[in-house]
């Protein structure tokens, strides 16, 4: 079997969280079952997020409470891929300071990593950090444009538009909340969550693994299977979340494997590993 072979060369197994194994606090079937075949097998495997309204912390915490057999190195955000980018662009000797439009766990995220986080555009102030801020208000914004009219550097944590919620609602993202700042200052931001190969190399380099033998494991064409493609990923699609097989026809981005669910690929994946 084609899908077979393709999944016995995967050594590094990336999981996206919302619409692929779970949606708001519902675990879709066959997801536990999944992380215990890998552990099982000796397979590593991160739950890559782009949602950076919650820590690192905090989606570890979920995660066991949902009963999942990890630990806190299983979990891997775009928070966090930002700290790492911006330490690594860095050149001065003080420490990075950084305004941020995100969440007060956002901010936590990025202070633990060394990162120092002011609250007031009135300070030379390195970069401009957008994320996805459920606690957004206009003096943010306000701030943020004022940033950019200065240069500050503008980067942003994920270009999701929307964030799925339970019975098909959805509420704004960072990529809806940057393209109204480019809207207003005609700049855009460099993003470092998925589609980003920035995340990719961060993810390739912390792990030692060759890129083509990592398998990204998402609900989205444009940010999980974008990613994998453009990267030479393998790109897993299941359709459990925001995309249909009618947008898969729809679109010239051809995932390498399609399932309908978790569970789907669970059940082939215990073939392969022979149970």
């Amino acid at each position: 079997m084609k899908n077979s072979s393709i999944l016995k060369n995967i050594d590094l197994f990336l999981l996206d969280l919302d619409g692929t194994v779970y949606l708001g606090e519902k675990v879709f079937e066959g997801a536990r079952e999944f992380i215990k075949l890998l552990n099982k097998n000796q397979k590593e495997f991160l739950f890559l997020t782009n949602n950076s309204s919650k820590s690192s912390e905090e989606y570890y915490s979920k995660l066991l409470n949902m009963g999942f057999e990890i630990t806190k190195e299983n979990v891997f955000t775009s928070g966090q891929a930002m700290g790492i980018y911006i330490k690594t662009i860095h050149k001065k000797e003080k420490p990075p300071r950084v305004y941020v439009v995100g969440t007060t766990s956002l901010k936590r995220e990025l202070k633990s990593m060394g990162i120092v986080v002011v609250d007031s555009p009135n300070y030379n102030i390195d970069y401009l950090v957008i994320g996805f801020d459920t606690t957004l208000t206009y003096k943010k914004l306000l701030d943020a444009c004022e940033l950019i009219r200065r240069g500050v550097p503008f980067l942003a944590t994920n270009p999701d538009l929307v964030c799925p919620l339970d019975g098909g609602r959805y509420i704004p993202d960072c990529g809806s909340i940057c393209i109204m700042l480019e809207n207003a200052t005609k700049k855009k931001p460099v993003f470092v969550g998925k589609p980003s190969s920035i995340m990719v190399d961060i993810i390739s380099n912390l792990k030692k693994v060759e890129k083509s033998r990592i398998a990204m494991i998402g609900d989205r064409l444009y940010t999980d299977m974008k990613m994998a493609k453009d990267s030479g990923m393998v790109a897993a699609l299941v359709l459990s979340g925001e995309t249909k097989m009618k947008d898969v026809e729809a679109s010239t981005l051809k995932p390498d494997l399609i399932y309908g669910s978790i569970k789907d690929m669970y059940e082939e994946l215990k073939l392969v590993f022979g149970g």
